[in-house]
């Protein structure tokens, strides 16, 4: 399959079971379109609705990946079959003529010559129609086998652990695109070593909600600030879901066996007064142990004891600055 085209289609395919959360937040956008005609203790449970699932689809991102690229088989694959011209059309023209025999019309009016030109001039288009798809089935060659060059070379240049390699798969298939719509952005970087860095952005504030959102025994909304310990324990098992989702996907696109994925955000620093972007969760994620979770079932802040990773959490305080894992350490391990 050409690089170009197919592994856009391949970075656009998700895996067919799409987690419930997510089928939850397409139903209830769905039930948006009909709120202003709803009664208010109807407006009351969507509210708690569209709430509780916010929760859950921010703490279960890692759920869901990208379909994985098998470079090996790439690079492996057989080139397209180069066309051969073929000559169907003038055989069948060329058999006319030669099986024409005139009518008693023709030999009487004496047109057996006349309708000899006319085969012949239906040779002459036979000739130019085999040509014409033959030329156009060569060009169609020419773009499949150029794609499938290009595929090859990059699946080669992956296997190789070829750094612009990693970064030109990850940008041609576009992995973190739920991620981003969520409003964390993510950048990526290689290093000598050849271990990659993908930092992102988680933007906690403005994701994880500050009210929580509840029905009273009458019916009727129920809105109040949410306890600071509450919103750190989302606000963790957010970031940590996002680090699993980022790691998996980028597993999904190239061949490594462990990546970095470090996490940022705003935190007030002491010394100035003033909000900083400084790292709050950087692990080294490698790929045999995310294969062996149950990312399902696993918590996603607990799952970080599988991993080398720097984090400092309380419930009470939330996040602090801690440092990125070193790549060049990392490679001596």
């Amino acid at each position: 399959m050409g690089w170009k085209g197919t592994v856009r289609s391949i970075g656009a395919a998700v895996r067919a079971a799409e987690r419930d959360a997510k089928r939850r937040q397409k139903e209830l956008e769905r039930k948006h379109k009909q709120y202003a005609k709803m009664q208010e203790l109807e407006q009351a449970a969507y509210e708690v609705d569209v709430y509780e699932n916010h929760i859950e689809v921010i703490q279960s991102i890692h759920k869901e990946c990208s379909s994985l690229v098998d470079w090996s088989s790439v690079a492996s694959s057989k080139p397209p079959k180069e066309p051969k011209k073929t000559s169907h059309r003038e055989e069948k023209a060329q058999l006319k003529l030669e099986q024409y025999k005139p009518g008693v019309f023709a030999r009487l009016f004496n047109n057996e010559e006349k309708k000899k030109a006319i085969i012949a001039q239906e040779i002459e288009i036979a000739i130019k129609a085999d040509n014409d798809e033959y030329e156009s089935r060569v060009s169609r060659w020419k773009q499949e086998f150029a794609e499938w060059k290009e595929s090859v070379d990059i699946a080669e240049a992956l296997l190789k652990g070829e750094p612009k390699a990693k970064l030109e798969a990850i940008d041609n298939l576009q992995p973190f695109t739920e991620i981003s719509n969520l409003g964390s952005s993510i950048s990526v970087v290689v290093y000598d070593n050849g271990l990659l860095e993908a930092t992102i952005n988680v933007h906690g504030n403005d994701i994880v909600p500050s009210e929580s959102k509840s029905l009273l025994k009458s019916g009727k909304l129920s809105v109040k600030n949410m306890p600071k310990g509450k919103f750190n324990e989302i606000y963790q098992d957010y970031v940590c879901s996002c680090v699993l989702r980022v790691a998996n996907e980028l597993f999904s696109c190239i061949p490594d066996s462990l990546v970095i994925v470090t996490a940022v955000d705003e935190l007030l620093n002491s010394k100035t007064g003033h909000l900083e972007e400084t790292p709050v969760l950087s692990a080294a994620i490698s790929r045999s142990t995310m294969n062996s979770l149950n990312l399902e079932t696993i918590d996603p802040s607990d799952s970080m004891s599988n991993f080398i990773h720097n984090m400092s959490f309380k419930k009470t305080k939330g996040f602090e600055r801690v440092e990125r894992l070193d790549s060049e350490s990392l490679s001596r391990t």
